[in-house]
């Protein structure tokens, strides 16, 4: 992954390859998936409990796909801007790691 920037710098893109969509995907997927199955437990009026651990999955697997991206933004992007004297990007990661949490 590696961030470019559009035409409008206001605007920031990231290039993925389709081996990285793919993955991006596949987890998206997954996401979906659990949802999906909540929401049917709760139709099929299934017990708190089992419920609650789905929840607590989904929100791992999130978890999970977001400091997969952080990583990738860290190893790409922040990298590159660094590397570039762009060192305005170092508040910007500090801003994001504030969101996350």
């Amino acid at each position: 992954m590696g961030c470019e920037n559009n035409c409008n710098k206001d605007i920031k893109s990231t290039y993925r390859t389709e081996e990285q969509k793919k993955e991006l995907t596949k987890r998206l997927n997954i996401i979906e998936g659990q949802i999906r199955g909540i929401k049917q437990m709760i139709s099929d009026d299934r017990y708190c409990d089992d419920v609650l651990i789905q929840v607590a999955a989904v929100d791992k697997s999130l978890k999970s796909l977001g400091n997969y991206m952080l990583e990738q933004h860290l190893k790409t992007c922040v990298s590159r801007d660094i590397q570039d004297g762009n060192l305005d990007i170092l508040e910007e990661v500090m801003l994001l790691i504030k969101k996350l949490q």
